[in-house]
């Protein structure tokens, strides 16, 4: 029998299919204005890829903000706890998850069987988060995914004091406008965000080895930065956004 593991966030909803707990197709899709239908449609999808009928699907575990909006989930589940066991898969040596996605952040500290010990979030604050660097980029009049490419092929970085997006977005304007080369100021920007997640791992005494997952993953020059702050090694998932929904693929597959 297989089992789909559903996570809908307020930017990306993220789906897996396992099968025997081999992953056999996997998803990212925007969320849009409904959680409903873009959990639906997720889960068409994975029967699609599958190439399987509903009745094929053995149980449904859904997390993320959205996990109760749709109505054929068997069970919904906390996001820091599908985000640990999805981690833990991937990287059995890890101690601690970072999840960086488009509204929060998350720390999360593993006990060594998979569960979490304790974790810590941001969802009052943009700063530190995907949308955080979104908002940059649009200042900076490049697109999200370029970033990386951007910060790596900086000489130095530029600090950003500003400790909010609309403050640190004024000061951006203000260094373009000064003539400082973008690549250092995203660079800037990456280190920005990653004090932020460091401090929230500080506070928990958090311990390497370091997962990073969410969306702001597949910008390499946070997590390069990450690596510099933590002083510890930082593995990054093949695909970061699907590691929720990869946790709860195996919940389903427990229940």
């Amino acid at each position: 029998m297989y089992f789909v593991g559903i996570d809908i966030g307020s930017l990306s909803t993220d789906g897996v299919i396992a099968k025997g707990g081999a992953v056999v197709g996997q998803r990212v899709i925007p969320t849009g204005s409904s959680s409903e239908s873009a959990g639906a449609s997720m889960l068409s999808m994975l029967l699609e890829d599958a190439k399987i009928r509903r009745e094929d699907v053995s149980k449904i575990v859904t997390t993320g903000y959205g996990r109760r909006s749709v109505d054929f989930t068997d069970k919904a589940v906390t996001e820091i706890t599908c985000h640990a066991l999805g981690a833990k898969k991937l990287f059995p040596e890890a101690r601690t998850v970072i999840d960086i996605g488009g509204q929060d952040s998350k720390v999360i500290v593993l006990e060594p069987d998979g569960r979490v010990a304790d974790f810590a979030m941001n969802d009052k604050c943009a700063a530190g988060c995907g949308r955080f660097l979104e908002v940059m980029a649009s200042a900076l009049g490049m697109k999200p995914e370029d970033m990386g490419d951007a910060a790596a092929a900086s000489a130095k970085e530029v600090v950003i004091s500003g400790v909010c997006t609309v403050f640190a977005e004024s000061e951006v304007v203000g260094l373009v406008a000064k003539g400082v080369p973008p690549e250092d100021i995203v660079k800037g920007l990456c280190l920005s965000v990653a004090r932020r997640v460091g401090s929230m791992a500080a506070r928990l005494k958090a311990k390497g080895p370091f997962v990073l997952t969410g969306g702001v993953a597949k910008n390499g020059g946070v997590a390069e930065a990450l690596s510099g702050v933590l002083k510890s090694e930082v593995f990054l998932p093949r695909e970061p956004q699907t590691v929720g929904a990869l946790g709860a693929s195996i919940i389903a597959e427990r229940l």
